[in-house]
């Protein structure tokens, strides 16, 4: 990996990380529902600016997204990834995604409260929180920012699905609250 895409990756977790300690902070004096909105909202906030900024200057300059990026000096991590690996630094509560579609296995719903809360967000809501066996969950409808995101899955070796196109509902950031 470059040094240049080592600096852009370190600095986009630490404004991220920056950004989720106010919403984790406060999880004690709220209710979890609640906080589960807050860190949703920072997420898909921090991830709609490495989307259309971060990758987007990054893409002009030669580098582009890489499902492999560690091994691609010249590639940068994909918008999935950029929020797996902040939901890796965090402690408190789980982070990760959920796909009506899903590539990978570790991004299916994990219970049929959570089937039930995708399928809510499918139907039109922006937002919805639950509890699931003693969690505290949260899940936020997640879009295809960009034509880009939609090609990527298109065109991914995995994919069953090959007509996605910007705007689609893809799924869900999902936090856990434990």
């Amino acid at each position: 990996m470059s040094k240049g895409t080592k600096v852009l990756t370190s600095f986009g977790v630490a404004v991220l990380g920056l950004l989720l300690i106010l919403p984790a902070g406060y999880a004690g004096d709220m209710s979890k529902g609640k906080a589960a909105e807050m860190v949703l909202a920072t997420v898909k906030a921090a991830r709609t600016v490495f989307v259309k900024g971060v990758l987007a200057d990054a893409k002009k300059g030669g580098i582009k997204g890489n499902e492999d990026w560690v091994k691609d000096d010249h590639g940068i991590m994909l918008p999935a990834q950029f929020v797996k690996e902040i939901g890796k630094e965090i402690r408190s509560f789980e982070l990760g995604l959920l796909g009506t579609d899903p590539l990978y296995a570790s991004n299916a719903a994990k219970s049929p409260k959570e089937k039930e809360m995708l399928a809510e967000l499918a139907g039109g809501k922006k937002m919805v929180t639950g509890e699931d066996g003693g969690k505290t969950i949260g899940m936020s409808a997640d879009f295809a920012i960009v034509q880009g995101c939609a090609d990527c899955h298109n065109e991914h070796a995995k994919t069953t699905k090959k007509d996605w196109k910007k705007g689609d509902f893809m799924g869900a950031i999902v936090v856990r609250f434990k």
